[in-house]
């Protein structure tokens, strides 16, 4: 079949959800975020929306006018760039559409554990770990932050030091004790 008859399937990569990669936010919650990572969100999607996809409708047009497209590596290549920047744009818009904006700060010098805070908790062993409680999309568990839906958080939110608690875990109950709570300190001007 003549390749000028079939239907590009843009519609199809479109429509997959926003990638098995990404975190679903539950139903009836709040999209919690630090204004850190709201910044964060918010430069990403001014770059993509400014730089990258301007860029790359350039080139799809240059490459475009070099003839055979099905031949074309920088046309398909383009065109999937392409629909991945706006499958992001998508997702970036929708999840900036409904952060709810919580400034951690709010809450500096209170021994409560809320959105925010940088938790040490220690288990029955006596084993210390410090994890930051922040939004779905901005989490980093490399760098010790946590999802305030994740288990941990959801045990330790509303704490206070001293407070020994059960987490559920795959393996059975483990008691923890909530060691330290900290938070940023306030900024000059707020």
């Amino acid at each position: 079949m003549n390749k000028a008859f079939t239907k590009e399937t843009d519609q199809a990569d479109d429509d997959d959800g926003d990638g098995p990669s990404l975190p679903a936010l539950p139903a009836g919650t709040r999209n919690y975020m630090t204004p850190a990572g709201y910044a964060r969100l918010r430069a990403e999607f001014m770059q993509l929306i400014d730089v990258e996809r301007p860029k790359m409708v350039e080139t799809v047009s240059w490459a475009a006018k070099n003839g055979d497209r099905s031949e074309n590596g920088d046309y398909l290549y383009g065109k999937k760039r392409l629909r991945e920047i706006d499958r992001r744009l998508r997702f970036l818009t929708k999840r900036l559409d409904i952060a709810e904006v919580v400034d951690p700060s709010a809450h500096f010098g209170s021994d409560q554990v809320f959105f925010g805070a940088t938790v040490t908790y220690a288990n029955a062993k006596g084993d210390e770990k410090t994890i930051m409680i922040k939004g779905i999309d901005e989490a980093d568990s490399l760098a010790g932050e946590v999802s305030w839906i994740s288990p941990i958080a959801r045990t330790l939110l509303k704490a206070r030091v001293g407070d020994e608690l059960n987490l559920v875990t795959p393996v059975g109950v483990e008691k923890i004790e909530v060691v330290e709570v900290h938070y940023p300190a306030p900024v000059a001007g707020n």
